[in-house]
C-alpha cells in the first residue's frame, strides 16, 4: 500500500471539491469505508527483508546440502555457472520455500513439474531460506520439507525466529505481499510481463499503486447503481405488462386498478387498498382444503373390535370373578412377603404361620386361580388394546378451521364438530363409547365433505376472474415502493460514480508517474544503441472493463507498437524496465530481488546497460542475479562496478559446490594451483590438466582486454562481438587484443618479442602447447609465469591496427 491511505486521499479531494454533495461525499467514503474489514487476514508483517543464505537438499539439480551464501545487504551479486550447474536450483528454491510456487513452472507440462526431486537424493529434499529482517526479531528462518516419497503439493513449511523452535506456518500468509512487490523474476516471466496476458499487468501495478481498494470502492457504488437502475427498469416493465392484463378482465376492481397505474406516478396506497379488501382468498381457501380424517373404514375396525372386546370383558368380568381377582393378588403378594422374610405370622390375620406347609399350599391356590383367571386377563387385555386405538383416531383441531370465512358457512360447524371428535381422545369409556366415536365420526365426515365443496367452489370462482390478478399486483407494488423509495440514492448513487471515475484517473496519473519516471530511466540505460523510445506509461480501463497497461513508443521519433517494432532482446529489457520500479517501490517489505537468466536475448550493448542499471539498483537493494552468459560478469569487471561473482559448478552426483570468484582469470589460477597440490592425480594427467587451466586464463585475460580495448576504439558492441567470436584460438584472441584487428597471427611471436620480450613467447607457446603434448617446464613454474604473462598483458598499451 502507497504511503498515503487511499480514503484519506479521497477524502482531501472530496473536501477540495465545493461542487460535491455532502451526500455524494458520504457515499463515496461509506463504499470505502466498507472494505475495512474485507482485507485480508494473516499478512506476513516482516519488513527491510534481505537474503542471507538459501540452502538446498535433493531439490531439482541439487543432491547433496548446498549453501548459497549472500551479504545481507545492499548489494550486486552475480550468481554465474553453466547450464545445467544448479545455480538456478536456487533461485527456484527460494521462490516456491518464501511463496509455496514458482511462476516458471507455471504452463509446464506435469512430467515437468514431476521432476522436481533430485535423482541422487531423492529420499530427502528441503529448503532453508535465511533472511535478515528489521525489528526486534531480525532472524528468520523458512523452512520447506517433504517426507521421503511425497508430491511436491505435500511440502510442509516452518519459521524460526532467532533461536526459538520452528513453528509451522502457511506460505499463503506472505502471498498477498509477494504477489504486490514480487521480488522474482525469471527468464520465463521476463517475456510475459510484457507480450502475457494484458490485464495481468494491468492488475499488478494498480495493486502497486495502492488502488485497488479505489476500484474496489468504484465497483461498489457501479453495482449498487445498476441495481437500482435495473429496479427502475424492472418496476416499469412489470406495470405495462400488469396494465395489459387488467385490461383483458371484465371485473370492477381490475379497472379501478388500472385506472391508479396509467398514472406517470402511480397512487401506491391507492392501489393496495384495492387488492387488500376483505374477500377471502385463494390461499385462504386452499387452506381449507387441507384438513382430512382418517379412513372410514380404519374407524369402522378400529370401533368394532372395540365394541366386541367389551362384550366379551363383560362376559368374563363377573363379580365371582373380581372376587378370585383380588385373592389371587392377596395371595401372591403374601407369597412374595413370606419368601423374602421366611416364617412369619400372617400379616392379615395375625393367627397362623406362613411356614412351608403354608407356602406348598398357597402354591397350589394360585396357581388353581391363574388357570381361571386366564380368560379374564386376556379379556381385559384386548380391550385395553382396543380402547388405545380407538382413542388414537381423533386429532386436534386442525389450525386452517381458524380462518374467518363468510363464504364458507359450514367452516363453524366444522370447528365445533371436530372439536368434540378431538374430545374423544381423552374422554372417559362407557359402554357405548364405540357407538359415540362411529356417529361423531360420521357427522364430521359430512360436514367436512360440505366445507370442501364449498370451498372448492369458491376457488373457482376466484381463479376464473380476480383471484390471479391479486399476487400479480402485490408482486408489483411492493417493488415498486422499494424503487420510491430509492429515487433519491440513485441520484446521488449517479453523481458518486462519476465524481469517482475522475477522481480515480486523477490519483492515478499521480501515482503512476514516479513509477513510469524510473521504467524510462530502466529503459534508457538499457536500450544502448537501440532506436526503440520508451514514451508515457498509461493505465486504461478499470475493474469489469477491459484493462491493459498501455506503453508509448516511438521508432526514430515516429509512434509505433511496442511488440510490433520491438526484438526479443528489446522486449526482454522493457520487461525489466516494467520489473524493477515495481519490485523495488520505496514502501516494499522485501529489500531483494532475484533475476534469473536476465541476458540471454540481449545484445552485448544492452548487457552493459543492464549491468549498469543492476549496480544502480544495488545500491539501495540486495540484487541477485543468475545467469550463465560471462558477458553480465565481464561487463561489471570491465566498468569496474562493485559486485560480489559466485560460482556454480556442479560434480558428479549432483553434488553443487559455490566459491566466491572475482575474475575468470584468477578461478582458472587458483584451479592450476589446486591441481598443482592433488597428489591422487597421475603425473601426465595432472601437468595436462594445469597447462590447459593457465591457457584458459590466458584466453579469458585476451577476451577482456580485446573487448576493452576494441569498445574505447570505438567499435559498437555487435562488431566487438564479432571480432572476438571469429578469434578461435588462444593465439588469435591475443593477437586481437595487443595488435588490433588488422593484424596477423604469424606475427604474433615477433611483436611479443619485441615490446615485451622473448619469455612473453615461450610462456604463450608451453601453455598452449602443454594441454596436448608434455613440456619441459614445471608446472608451478608455467603458473607463475603465466600470472606474470596476464600482469604484463592487463597493462600493455596496445598498438591498434585498422581492419
Amino acid at each position: 500500500m502507497c504511503s498515503d491511505r487511499i480514503a484519506e486521499v479521497v477524502a482531501r479531494e472530496l473536501a477540495a471539491d465545493p461542487a460535491v454533495e455532502d451526500r455524494v461525499a458520504e457515499c463515496v467514503l461509506a463504499a470505502l469505508t466498507e472494505l475495512d474489514g474485507e482485507q485480508p487476514a494473516g499478512e506476513a508483517g516482516d519488513t527491510g527483508v534481505f537474503l542471507r543464505a538459501i540452502t538446498v537438499h535433493g531439490f531439482r539439480g541439487i543432491g547433496p546440502t548446498a549453501t548459497l551464501r549472500l551479504n545481507p545487504g545492499p548489494g550486486l551479486t552475480l550468481v554465474v555457472g553453466r547450464n545445467g550447474s544448479g545455480k538456478s536450483s536456487f533461485a527456484e528454491a527460494a521462490e516456491f520455500a518464501l511463496t509455496g510456487g514458482n511462476r516458471r513452472w507455471d504452463g509446464r507440462s506435469t512430467a515437468w513439474r514431476e521432476g522436481w526431486r533430485n535423482l541422487h537424493e531423492p529420499d530427502l529434499a528441503r529448503i532453508e531460506v535465511d533472511l535478515l529482517t528489521a525489528g526486534d526479531e531480525p532472524d528468520r528462518t523458512i523452512a520447506t520439507y517433504w517426507a521421503p516419497g511425497t508430491d511436491l503439493s505435500d511440502a510442509r513449511w516452518t519459521e524460526r525466529r532467532g533461536e526459538a523452535a520452528p513453528r509451522p506456518i502457511d506460505p499463503r500468509a506472505r502471498r498477498r505481499h509477494l504477489e504486490l512487490y514480487r521480488p522474482f523474476l525469471s527468464y520465463s516471466e521476463l517475456g510475459a510481463l510484457v507480450d502475457g496476458k494484458p490485464s495481468d499487468l494491468f492488475d499488478a501495478l494498480h495493486r502497486l499503486l495502492g488502488l485497488d481498494d479505489l476500484a474496489a470502492a468504484a465497483e461498489r457504488i457501479r453495482l449498487r447503481k445498476l441495481e437500482l437502475e435495473r429496479a427502475v427498469k424492472d418496476s416499469r416493465q412489470s406495470r405495462a405488462d400488469l396494465l395489459a392484463e387488467l385490461a383483458e378482465v371484465d371485473d370492477d376492481r381490475a379497472r379501478r386498478v388500472a385506472e391508479l397505474l396509467r398514472a406517470p406516478d402511480p397512487d401506491l396506497d391507492a392501489v393496495a387498498a384495492e387488492v387488500s379488501g376483505p374477500a377471502l382468498g385463494a390461499d385462504e381457501l386452499r387452506a381449507l382444503l387441507r384438513p382430512a380424517l382418517p379412513d372410514p373404514a380404519l374407524v369402522a375396525a378400529t370401533t368394532d373390535r372395540l365394541a366386541e372386546a367389551g362384550a366379551d370383558l363383560a362376559r368374563h368380568a363377573t363379580t365371582d370373578a373380581e372376587a378370585d381377582l383380588r385373592v389371587l393378588d392377596l395371595l401372591t403378594r403374601a407369597r412374595a412377603h413370606a419368601t423374602a422374610t421366611g416364617t412369619c405370622p400372617c400379616p392379615v390375620c395375625g393367627r397362623g404361620d406362613l411356614d412351608t406347609a403354608w407356602l406348598t399350599a398357597a402354591d397350589a391356590e394360585i396357581t388353581h386361580r391363574r388357570e381361571q383367571l386366564t380368560a379374564l386377563r386376556a379379556a381385559r387385555a384386548e380391550f385395553d388394546t382396543a380402547l388405545t386405538a380407538t382413542r388414537a383416531l381423533p386429532t386436534p383441531v386442525p389450525p386452517e378451521l381458524a380462518i374467518t370465512a363468510p363464504t364458507t358457512d359450514h367452516a363453524e360447524v366444522v370447528r365445533r364438530r371436530w372439536a368434540a371428535w378431538a374430545a374423544l381422545a381423552t374422554a372417559d369409556p362407557g359402554d357405548d363409547f364405540a357407538e359415540r366415536v362411529r356417529d361423531t365420526f360420521t357427522a364430521l365426515a359430512a360436514e367436512l365433505a360440505a366445507l370442501h365443496e364449498q370451498a372448492r367452489g369458491e376457488l373457482e370462482r376466484l381463479d376464473a376472474v380476480w383471484s390471479p390478478l391479486v399476487p400479480r399486483i402485490l408482486a408489483w407494488l411492493d417493488p415498486a415502493r422499494a424503487v420510491s423509495a430509492d429515487a433519491g440514492e440513485l441520484r446521488v448513487v449517479k453523481k458518486a460514480a462519476e465524481w469517482l471515475k475522475s477522481a480515480t484517473a486523477t490519483i492515478r496519473g499521480e501515482r503512476m508517474r514516479p513509477l513510469e519516471s524510473t521504467a524510462r530511466w530502466v529503459w534508457s540505460t538499457l536500450r544502448q544503441q537501440s532506436n526503440v523510445e520508451l514514451g508515457a506509461i498509461r493505465l486504461q480501463g478499470s475493474a469489469g472493463t477491459a484493462r491493459r497497461v498501455l506503453l508509448d513508443v516511438t521508432v526514430d521519433e515516429v509512434d509505433g507498437a511496442a511488440l510490433g517494432v520491438m526484438s526479443q532482446g528489446e522486449l526482454h529489457a522493457l520487461g525489466l524496465s516494467l520489473f524493477l520500479p515495481r519490485a523495488t517501490v520505496a514502501h516494499s517489505p522485501f529489500r531483494f530481488v532475484m533475476i534469473d537468466d536476465p541476458v540471454q536475448a540481449m545484445d552485448p550493448a544492452k548487457v552493459d546497460g543492464l549491468a549498469r542499471v543492476l549496480a544502480e539498483v544495488a545500491v539501495a537493494r540486495q540484487v541477485v542475479v543468475f545467469t550463465h552468459d560471462e558477458r553480465l560478469a565481464e561487463a561489471v569487471r570491465r566498468m569496474q562496478l562493485d559486485a560480489t561473482v559466485l560460482e556454480v559448478q556442479r560434480r558428479d552426483r549432483s553434488l553443487v559446490e559455490v566459491r566466491v570468484t572475482g575474475d575468470p582469470v584468477r578461478r582458472y589460477l587458483d584451479d592450476a594451483r589446486s591441481l598443482v597440490r592433488t597428489p591422487q592425480l597421475p603425473p601426465a594427467i595432472a601437468d595436462e590438466l594445469v597447462a590447459t587451466c593457465c591457457r584458459s586464463a590466458i584466453e579469458a585475460a585476451g577476451l577482456a582486454k580485446a573487448r576493452h580495448e576494441l569498445l574505447a576504439r570505438g567499435l559498437d558492441h555487435a562488431e566487438v562481438e564479432r571480432r572476438v567470436r571469429n578469434a578461435h584460438t588462444t593465439r588469435a584472441m591475443i593477437t586481437l587484443a595487443i595488435m588490433g584487428p588488422g593484424a596477423r597471427v604469424d606475427d604474433l611471436n615477433k611483436h611479443l618479442s619485441a615490446v615485451g620480450g622473448r619469455w612473453l613467447v615461450g610462456v604463450l607457446r608451453d601453455a598452449t602447447a602443454g594441454a596436448h603434448v608434455p613440456i619441459d617446464r614445471p608446472m608451478r613454474e608455467l603458473i607463475s609465469d603465466t600470472e606474470r604473462f596476464i600482469t604484463w598483458l592487463r597493462a600493455h598499451e596496445p598498438t591498434l591496427t585498422r581492419s
